[in-house]
This record gives C-alpha cells, sequence and structure tokens, in this order.
C-alpha cells in the first residue's frame, strides 16, 4: 500500500501538475492521500490517474533503497515535511524504477509488480483539498 502511495503521488504530479500529497493515511485495507488542488477532479481524470498508477505497476519496476547526503537529498527533493528537530546526515531514498524517487522510512516491496491492482475508491474535495482515497485488489 505504502509503494501505491508513492506511485499515486508520481502520477499526480505528471498528469495534473500538483505538488505531492501534504498528507497521508495508509492502511493495509484503503488509505487516503491530501492533495492541495483547486478543483475536484473529473470522472475522466479519476480515470486516467488510476490507469497510469495500473500502468507503472503492471510495468514491474525495480524498487530500490539507497542511502544519500543531506546535501544531495536537498538537491533534488523537497524535504518541508522532514521534521525541523530531525538533524539527519543521511537520508533513506525510495526508486520505482525511473518513475519515481522519495525519500521514505516505510517499508516497500520489491517491485512494482507485487503491489497489486490500484482502485481509486472514492474523491472528495473542500477548502482547496483534494482527497482520494484507493485500495489494492
Amino acid at each position: 500500500m505504502h509503494s501505491a502511495e508513492h506511485i499515486l503521488n508520481q502520477a499526480m504530479v505528471r498528469l495534473l501538475g500538483c505538488d505531492r500529497c501534504f498528507s497521508a493515511h495508509i492502511n493495509p485495507k484503503k488509505s487516503k492521500c491530501d492533495y492541495v488542488f483547486d478543483r475536484p477532479l473529473s470522472d475522466h481524470e479519476v480515470t486516467k490517474v488510476e490507469g497510469e498508477v495500473n500502468r507503472v505497476i503492471q510495468a514491474n519496476y525495480p524498487v530500490v533503497i539507497e542511502q544519500m547526503s543531506k546535501a544531495m537529498a536537498q538537491k533534488e527533493f523537497n524535504l518541508a515535511r522532514v521534521p525541523e528537530k530531525e538533524s539527519l546526515s543521511e537520508f533513506r531514498v525510495v526508486r520505482m524504477g525511473s518513475y519515481d524517487a522519495c525519500p521514505c522510512v516505510g517499508t516497500h516491496v520489491l517491485s512494482t509488480g507485487e503491489i497489486g491492482n490500484f482502485v481509486i475508491a472514492s474523491t472528495g474535495y473542500e477548502n482547496n483539498v483534494l482527497r482520494i482515497r484507493f485500495k489494492l485488489s
């Protein structure tokens, strides 16, 4: 589920031009991501995002974990969500083939093909926040 969240975030960046989610709640059965966005998604956009995530899953990209210096991480990633009290000198970066890379401490699959079928269960929009609820089957 956590690996699917990474792919969803990159699909949102690539297809809809928004930033990665600012809040996520990951559960084995059903998860959600919240994005700063200016409107609800159309049915076509929901289908497009869901299709892109499943395309990446089916591509069976390797998931590689690497350590990176803080200086390198600052050049490649937005580290705004890292708590200020964290004085890390190295970051753990998770790469999903050439599709996505993100600093992360979560548990991940070895390849995207292990994730299963991604389904957007519902979306909601309120006060410039787009919520996407998803599950895997």
